[in-house]
């Protein structure tokens, strides 16, 4: 069954300044390609191993890639630190009060037009329990392990993921 309850949901599109002009659903913000905001979260185990996510196959966008380990819009009137909360729990089922701001990525292209703001749940002995209408199933993956990946299979990986890579964000706490 295709996810389609998320797009119905509102978004703020934004300026070049990242100030919200208007609200607007999800999918068509996507369509006429407007900016606005979104979130990232990335989640470490103990041994500082990333979790990638492999996006569900009804996806509309990069169906079946690796990803980031949570993602997702922010909605009207939300922060994107609630934002980034809201998507660990919806997709992972993890709770934390240890989310720390990482940084802020401009919108462009290469962001799906879209404000990332990147957010660690830190290190934690905690398995992510991965909402099976959201994502397949999901993986800890080392350093090594990620630029191998990155190196040799780029296509099977979302392009924010790499964008991320290139930025040097998804290992923050080494």
């Amino acid at each position: 069954m295709k996810n389609t309850a998320p797009q119905l949901q509102n978004i703020e599109i934004v300026d070049s300044r990242n100030r919200p002009l208007m609200e607007m659903p999800i999918n068509e913000a996507h369509r006429q390609m407007l900016p606005h905001r979104s979130v990232a979260v990335l989640v470490h185990d103990e041994e500082n191993r990333l979790y990638l996510q492999q996006r569900s196959a009804d996806k509309t966008f990069y169906p079946g890639r690796w990803d980031v380990s949570a993602s997702g819009h922010v909605l009207v009137g939300e922060s994107t630190r609630d934002a980034a909360l809201r998507v660990l729990f919806d997709e992972l089922r993890i709770r934390t009060d240890r989310l720390r701001h990482i940084r802020e990525i401009p919108a462009s292209p290469a962001t799906g037009f879209e404000y990332v703001s990147v957010y660690s749940a830190g290190r934690s002995a905690s398995r992510p329990a991965p909402n099976r209408e959201e994502i397949e199933g999901g993986y800890f993956y080392s350093r090594e392990e990620l630029a191998c990946l990155i190196g040799e299979f780029r296509e099977l990986l979302t392009p924010g993921l790499i964008s991320l890579w290139e930025r040097g964000l998804p290992f923050p706490e080494e």
